[in-house]
C-alpha cells in the first residue's frame, strides 16, 4: 500500500486491530506498508481489503493472492 507521509504507524496500528489481518509492517521503497491477510474465502479477503482501502490516508493498494501449492 501507499499512504500519506507520516501516517504509516497509525495505519499499521489500525490494520493490526482488524479481524483477518495477521501481519502489517512498514516498508522502504515503492510501497509504504505490507499486510498479510487470512480469510476462509475470496469474499472474506475482499471484505478485509475493502475495509483497509477505506482508511482515509491510504492512497493506493495492490492485492496479491498466494496460489495453492502445486504437486507433481
Amino acid at each position: 500500500m501507499n499512504c500519506d507521509i507520516g501516517t504509516e504507524n497509525t495505519i499499521i496500528s489500525t490494520m493490526s486491530d482488524m479481524s483477518g489481518v495477521s501481519e502489517a509492517a512498514g516498508l522502504s521503497g515503492v510501497y509504504d506498508i505490507i499486510a498479510k491477510l487470512n480469510a476462509e474465502s475470496d469474499n472474506g479477503i475482499s471484505r478485509i481489503v475493502t475495509k483497509i482501502r477505506s482508511i482515509a490516508s491510504i492512497r493506493s493498494s495492490l492485492t496479491m493472492i498466494i496460489a495453492e501449492s502445486q504437486s507433481d
